[in-house]
């Protein structure tokens, strides 16, 4: 796992320097550089690299990389977990091999067969290759989006990196906010690829390659998710033994390293279910597990893992770590703003922590992520089969019926009550929608209706034109054959999971220096999916019924069918209490008014409706605080 940056353009050694040290921390065992001969106008290609070293850690894994004819240059940040199997298929045509890495089967791959060898690859991957011949770039992304790749078209050339922050240091682009960006970033916590929050800046999308060459840029889609065919068999037992085949097979693939690995671990299905196989293949997994606070949970939804994890640990073989959230979040929210390149959502912060601890002793976590996205986990795909119900009643009766329902129950109120009530109210809310709108509702912070409220009067007539869900109907329409639970996991696939979980998660483990691996998305077992009849996703109403029946020859059935509990920070206590002070501060109606992004009177409106327990805004207001903060970071500078 490592950091990636390089450009095109005609003194890239000026700027690859800085680019490289802004992403130092993605990589401390190495570092590397790639210039190519002056071509056209005097352009010159640069590949920079920052190295992790997990896979044959001898310097014959040194990047930049250069392919055996000299042809082609690579810098790669990834790991191809079948490399061996796909080494074992290239020897047999002839090819040999200097080192023991698969950054030179993927690079040998590519020169033999280009861009057609996208689909043999399995595993997380974002890498840029030049090729001196033709005079070209590409840019590669992997199919989930588990490695991140950014880039800015520049002055007859391109500059690109694993993260912001180091395109930034090009010194060739200046920061300034996208607000279309924005827009999408109020509504969903994120922004939806292929956008970020900085104006000509973009994430290259999931499964794309991006080919710049005569200093024009294409980018095309080389693979997507297919729910197009439901095998038939929806024998139960059968499946559960695919599942679980596959899933173990994900696993034992995964734990290939040649450093210390280990896994994270909630005392959920997904992270329990894979400590469980790790088990099999060693001798004895550390795992690594954080808690909450009684007093926190008292404003918040989500239930405490930590007597669960506790649990687990003492079923299987495992080296346990336990650690309290505790974090000073006033300081730490600056910290991992900087890291994430990004206004901080709630995750980022027991996911920072938890890596930071984790590589005390290891360099490798396998990680419980995918599951929900890939089997139906969520529990707003259960509100999406429950609020089918309400399609009965005429939508005339029904829409102001949900409004109402919502207007009269509290959102925010303390104690036991604090999660039905919040759920039932953002159930309301969205109930009395189509099924597009619904769903999308589900999954809404700042409404339409909010943000018209909120943009300053300077603000609005740019914004009125955006629509935040542009992509998402596409991806509806792309799927508009297949079955609506189908659709809804494909259209997650696509935006929330890469955008949020998936970026979140590299970001903060990459910022402990840390490689995390997440086997419910190795391609074998996505492939799986597909095939697997919508009706073993959700059964009645339990959601992820194949896997969790899959799991009952691991693990007792109390863990695999618990309340499910969310990865996340107790923001709803922090918000009313340890970060009063900070949003007193930087969302007074002074700095508001200065910053000009905001009508000031709705900002003190939400604040004020938020501490009185009458609204759950807790989560908007974090999010207004930490726009600030990356206003300060980066847009200030």
């Amino acid at each position: 796992m490592c950091g990636i940056a390089g450009l095109i353009t005609n003194n890239p050694e000026k700027s690859i320097g800085p680019m490289l040290k802004s992403i130092e921390h993605r990589g401390f065992d190495d570092a590397g550089v790639f210039v190519s001969e002056p071509f056209g106008d005097g352009l010159r290609a640069c590949l920079g690299h920052k190295r992790l070293s997990i896979i044959d850690t001898s310097e014959g894994g040194h990047q930049p990389f250069s392919s055996a004819d000299g042809r082609l240059a690579m810098t790669y940040n990834g790991e191809l977990y079948n490399f061996r199997d796909l080494r074992s298929r290239m020897e047999s045509r002839g090819h040999s091999f200097r080192t023991e890495s698969d950054t030179e089967v993927l690079i040998e791959s590519l020169r033999e067969r280009g861009t057609e060898c996208l689909t043999d690859l399995n595993g997380m991957f974002a890498f840029a290759v030049w090729d001196d011949r033709e005079r070209t770039l590409t840019l590669v992304r992997d199919r989930a989006g588990i490695k991140p790749v950014y880039y800015a078209e520049i002055e007859g050339g391109i500059v690109f990196a694993s993260e912001i922050k180091a395109i930034l240091a090009s010194g060739l682009i200046r920061p300034e906010l996208d607000r279309e960006g924005l827009h999408q970033f109020l509504t969903f916590l994120w922004t939806v690829p292929p956008h970020t929050l900085f104006a000509g800046i973009k994430q290259l999308p999931p499964g794309h390659f991006l080919v710049w060459k005569n200093g024009r840029t294409t980018v095309r889609e080389w693979w997507d998710l297919d729910f197009s065919f439901e095998e038939a068999d929806t024998n139960e037992k059968r499946w559960c033994d695919r599942v679980l085949e596959t899933l173990d097979r994900a696993v034992e693939m995964e734990m290939v390293s040649d450093v210390p690995l280990g896994a994270f671990l909630s005392g959920g299905v997904d992270s329990s279910s894979i400590v469980a196989l790790m088990s099999k293949h060693a001798k004895r997994v550390s795992t690594y597990t954080t808690g909450i606070s009684a007093d926190d949970l008292e404003f918040d939804i989500i239930p405490d893992d930590v007597e669960w994890s506790r649990y687990v640990a003492k079923l299987l073989p495992v080296d346990y770590h336990e650690t309290l959230l505790t974090a000073d979040v006033t300081d730490l929210l600056p910290k991992l703003v900087w890291h994430m390149d990004a206004p901080v959502i709630d995750m980022a912060i027991p996911s920072y922590l938890i890596s930071k601890q984790s590589r005390e002793t290891q360099k490798v976590m396998l990680s419980g992520m995918g599951g929900d996205e890939v089997f139906a986990g969520y529990p707003r795909q259960m509100a999406m089969k429950l609020s089918g119900a309400t399609d009965l009643i005429p939508s005339m009766i029904r829409r102001p019926l949900m409004r109402a329902i919502d207007s009269a129950l509290y959102g925010g109120v303390k104690g036991k009550l604090t999660a039905p009530l919040r759920n039932a109210k953002k159930f309301a809310r969205s109930a009395g929608m189509d099924f597009e709108d619904r769903y999308l509702g589900f999954g809404t912070y700042f409404t339409d209706e909010m943000k018209r409220r909120i943009y300053s009067r300077e603000l609005a007539p740019s914004m009125s034109g955006f629509d935040a869900f542009r992509y998402h109907r596409g991806y509806f329409e792309r799927s508009r054959s297949w079955s609506p639970l189908n659709r809804l996991l494909y259209v997650d696939f696509k935006t929330f999971m890469p955008a949020l979980n998936l970026d979140t998660t590299d970001k903060t483990s990459m910022a402990a220096n840390l490689e995390v691996r997440v086997p419910f998305l190795n391609h074998d077992l996505v492939t799986l999916a597909e095939r697997l009849p919508s009706n073993l996703k959700i059964k009645g109403i339990k959601r992820k019924y194949v896997l969790k029946k899959a799991a009952e020859a691991l693990l007792p059935k109390d863990v695999i069918w618990r309340k499910k509990a969310g990865f996340s920070a107790p923001v709803r206590s922090w918000v009313r209490t340890s970060l009063r002070p900070m949003i007193d501060d930087l969302l007074s109606k002074e700095t508001i008014k200065r910053r000009g992004l905001f009508d000031s009177d709705e900002v003190r409106r939400l604040i004020d409706l938020n501490h009185s327990g009458r609204e759950d805004y807790n989560l908007q207001v974090f999010q207004l605080l930490n726009l600030e903060l990356w206003m300060r970071a980066f847009i200030d500078r």
